[in-house]
């Protein structure tokens, strides 16, 4: 039993789906409802598909929809998922030779009080070769698009597009950290994210959940998405093309502050749980970016309903960034850009 969550371990409550080691899986056409944990894991498997199931199961604690652990060869397509914890998970935990490689995620819809699709948390072989299109996301607390390796795993060669966001927290959260002393740092790199549609929004999206995920501990203004390395580990090579991202703006001093001569005090959170919530406070109201080499942004249009004290966009310590094509709507002050410790701009 665990406090002060009160109620069992997740360790100990059961799953309704569960494969190991298996090859060949096909899950097709079926509805899977009110798991008492994970609704389904599929652990070092090779050869999964999953078509055209739905998931409805918001009835208890960490209700992942689809877990993929260290897997090969997946493919999910045509599948509603509403789950309580994250939608479509993407897991690593086994190291070594283990990771998640050559998986396919398509023509889905996603509701969750967590992230939608997710690379991590566990992360410790990592992922690769991962593909993940037409994804349609509403009512969703945290990330539309997570990407996470804190456990020194590798994440390359993801690609991500087509994806629609409505009543969402966040957009886009990618997070490279350090968790584990006894671990390397990992590496993400040759990440391309494009035509991306996502609406944020000021209130939380999932009131209408039987199990909502924890509120946070504090008070706060609404989060940008972010791009965020280590000091001695950056993110690589990550491209955004075609993105658009409404936020209501809001945001209030009073609240919460951290002002533009205070950036060195953003922590760093090397160890921490990752999650879009993590820094706290945020000095940018649409994109926070550190620690991070050769970032490109094509055909960027970021637009705010009410004033945010905040500038758009923030970038401490990337080296060669590239912004072409960018457009951002609000009152004068919100549309500042953010430079501290960049090395090798070009804006078009």
């Amino acid at each position: 039993y665990t406090f002060p969550e009160m109620r069992p371990n997740e360790t100990v409550r059961p799953q309704i789906i569960e494969f190991f080691r298996c090859e060949n899986i096909l899950i097709k056409d079926v509805t899977i409802t009110n798991a008492a944990m994970w609704v389904q894991t599929y652990d070092r498997c090779k050869h999964l598909t999953i078509d055209n199931i739905k998931v409805k199961s918001d009835a208890y604690w960490n209700n992942d929809g689809i877990d993929v652990v260290d897997c090969r060869n997946v493919r999910i397509t045509n599948c509603d998922v509403d789950t309580a914890d994250d939608g479509i998970c993407l897991k690593s935990y086994n190291g070594g030779k283990f990771m998640c490689d050559s998986i396919y995620i398509a023509n889905c819809k996603v509701r969750t009080s967590a992230s939608a699709v997710k690379l991590g948390t566990g992360s410790y072989g990592g992922f690769k070769n991962v593909h993940i299109k037409n994804i349609k996301v509403k009512n969703t607390f945290r990330s539309a698009i997570a990407i996470e390796s804190v456990d020194g795993g590798l994440i390359e060669n993801i690609r991500v597009e087509n994806i629609k966001a409505k009543n969402t927290g966040n957009a886009i959260f990618i997070r490279l950290g350090k968790r584990r002393k006894k671990r390397p740092v990992g590496q993400i790199k040759n990440i391309q994210i494009k035509n991306i549609k996502v609406e944020v929004c000021f209130e939380r999206p999932d009131y209408e959940y039987d199990i909502r995920g924890p509120s946070l501990p504090f008070f706060y203004n609404i989060f940008p998405s972010s791009i965020t390395g280590i000091p001695e580990a950056s993110i690589e090579k990550v491209r955004l093309e075609n993105i658009k991202i409404k936020f209501p703006g809001r945001g209030n001093k009073g609240l919460a502050y951290m002002p533009l001569s205070r950036l060195d005090q953003v922590p760093e959170k090397a160890d921490q749980y990752p999650e879009f919530s993590m820094f706290g406070e945020l000095p940018a109201w649409g994109f926070y970016v550190r620690h991070t080499e050769d970032l490109v942004f094509k055909n960027l249009k970021l637009s705010i309903k009410e004033k945010d004290y905040r500038p758009a966009m923030v970038f401490d310590d990337v080296e060669s960034l590239k912004l072409e094509n960018y457009k951002i709507t609000g009152d004068n002050k919100s549309n500042l850009l953010i430079f501290k410790d960049v090395v090798k701009k070009e804006i078009k």
